[in-house]
């Protein structure tokens, strides 16, 4: 429901853009803002010249139709600059005839504006150009309306149009962000609503134009309202149009239920005489509420469907996979997999940065239906994997490899026979270990990787085969006691120890990270770290969280990562990387 603004604002501040598209060929050539309100202007707004006759007529591009006046000024057709006689040019001398009185025109200025933050949706588009035309008629029924009404509640401070020489008024579409930020200034309230009415009249000045002032209607609300109540977005966007314009006009539902009752039956008599669709705004709220749905204004916003009314504020989103993108199941949910691709159908690219190898990425998102050409991982994508060590850029081609020490590797893998403590070496997209164990096994059956490849030897292992990494696999408690310490005090220089899991230690070459590997990775495409968002849970995420302009920890992350993040989002069991796509990524 629409709140007016009882006081007159300053001038907004609102960036808008007026659509470039050329007009309706029976909209006017020129248009004209209130002067108190920020828009960026196109050559020519809309202008609609409304005369004092009869009846309703087009000629050329002006509407023409009756209105009272208190005063009955006209404007006279204006006479020759100077005399000619008729004796002079040698004319037949006859009675002159007296010229015909021009009837005073009213002119209608509005002008339709899309805020900057609102992207160029085909749909919005259309409705814009549609509102050049029925805006006009809207306030040509209610000012029609305003001569014989007997409404007790009304505020008469606009009473009677037709002693003004011009009429201004501002549409302006936007999303919920946008007008949320209005009601925060205007209305202490922080939230969204369908429509605001932001009055620039003041009647003290007596001016010759008449400033309605602004309507500022969102259409992500009005998206949301229409497809509740069973009709189009522009009829939709119709209804919240006249119920703003009421209020410009002086009606106010909340003063009281009087008031409440006039303002609905003047909806309804403006809607009907326009043969716009649907029931007024007053009326629908009440239909609503009697069939116990939920007001539409706490809905929170840019969840699932709603990314089309913004903008992207990066041109990357990158993803870490285990506890980030899967959840605690090793599973992507169906609501985070249509995140990510409303996300990608809106322009913004996605990438996969993992510690994870290319093939077991391919094999979890193409279960969802987001591996291959068209989905957000393949072998023609760009992509950071095995926590940076691989990294592959434009069509897929690798850009980048680090491994191992092999000295750093012999030492684990006789480690492992010793203790035996379950090994896997990551050798590009093959798993190598030494010998049989479960916790190995749970690679393939539940981390999607490629099946562990049983080596009979140590000699057999690191011949001929680069390493990027190898992890040991432990309880809790034997990584967090034993393999931790011993491992960070062995290797010294010549390698690091990182987790992503809590019972998985990984060894890795020095001085490498999953956030070197991105930063190797957007040299290589030309992107700025400004441009992207990254979104991860592990302590082998900090790096990467660091380097984008916004580093979203999940809730369920380790403590490193979500001290170094600038937002902590859900866990990763409640679409967690969904949530922080649709919350921060337009």
């Amino acid at each position: 429901m629409l709140y007016r603004l009882s006081r007159t604002p300053p001038p907004l501040a609102m960036a808008a853009r007026v659509l470039p598209r050329p007009f309706h060929p029976t909209a006017a050539s020129a248009m004209i803002v209130s002067t108190n309100s920020h828009f960026i202007l196109p050559p020519s707004p809309t202008v609609v010249h409304i005369s004092f006759g009869k009846s309703l007529s087009i000629i050329g591009r002006k509407f023409h139709y009756g209105l009272n006046c208190k005063e009955d000024r006209r404007w006279s057709v204006a006479g020759w600059s100077g005399k000619v006689f008729a004796s002079q040019r040698e004319y037949r001398k006859s009675r002159k005839r007296p010229l015909k009185k021009k009837e005073k025109e009213l002119e209608l200025s509005v002008n339709i504006c899309i805020e900057e933050q609102l992207p160029d949706d085909p749909e919005i588009v259309d409705i814009s150009e549609m509102l050049r035309l029925n805006v006009p008629m809207a306030m040509k029924s209610a000012f029609d309306n305003l001569k014989d009404s007997d409404y007790q509640t009304r505020d008469r401070a606009i009473n009677d149009v037709g002693c003004f020489e011009s009429v201004e008024l501002s549409v302006l579409l936007c999303n919920d962000e946008f007008i949320r930020e209005l009601n925060k200034d205007w209305r202490d309230v922080d939230s969204p609503t369908d429509v605001l009415s932001m009055s620039q009249h003041i009647p003290e000045l007596e001016l010759p134009i008449l400033m309605l002032g602004d309507i500022v209607i969102s259409v992500e609300t009005a998206a949301r309202q229409a497809e509740e109540r069973g009709h189009s977005l522009l009829d939709e966007i119709r209804i919240l149009l006249v119920h703003g314009l009421l209020h410009l006009l002086g009606f106010d539902h909340e003063i009281s239920d009087e008031a409440e009752a006039e303002m609905e039956k003047e909806e309804e008599l403006l809607l009907k005489s326009l043969w716009w669709k649907g029931k007024g705004l007053i009326q629908s709220a009440y239909d609503a509420e009697a069939a116990g749905s939920s007001p539409l204004e706490n809905i929170d916003r840019k969840k699932e469907g709603s990314l089309r009314f913004y903008k992207p504020k990066f041109s990357y989103i990158f993803c870490d996979m285990d506890g980030t993108l899967l959840n605690s199941k090793s599973q992507i949910s169906s609501a985070t997999a249509e995140a990510l691709r409303e996300a990608t159908s809106r322009g913004v690219k996605v990438v996969i940065a993992t510690g994870k190898t290319r093939s077991a990425a391919i094999t979890v998102l193409k279960s969802v239906c987001l591996a291959g050409k068209d989905g957000i991982v393949s072998e023609v994508s760009p992509g950071v994997f095995v926590q940076g060590l691989l990294i592959y850029g434009r069509q897929g081609r690798e850009i980048s490899r680090t491994n191992l020490d092999p000295v750093v590797c012999r030492e684990a893998c006789l480690y492992s026979l010793e203790h035996k403590v379950p090994l896997a070496a990551f050798s590009e997209d093959r798993i190598l270990t030494l010998f049989h164990h479960p916790l190995v096994d749970s690679l393939h059956s539940i981390y999607n990787e490629p099946k562990a490849e049983i080596i009979p030897s140590v000699e057999q292992l690191l011949t001929g085969t680069d390493i990027q990494k190898v992890i040991f696999f432990d309880t809790v408690e034997g990584v967090r006691s034993t393999l931790r310490p011993y491992w960070t005090e062995a290797i010294g220089d010549n390698a690091s120890v990182v987790q992503a899991q809590p019972d998985i230690l990984e060894i890795v070459p020095p001085g490498t990270s999953k956030g070197s590997g991105v930063k190797i990775l957007l040299d290589h495409l030309g992107v700025s770290p400004k441009e992207i968002m990254a979104i991860g849970d592990g302590e082998n995420d900090v790096e990467m969280l660091e380097l984008a302009s916004l580093g979203v920890a999940l809730s369920n992350g380790s403590e490193k990562a979500k001290a170094v993040a600038d937002v902590i989002g859900a866990s990763n069991d409640d679409n967690g990387a969904a949530d922080a796509i649709y919350r921060y990524a337009f």
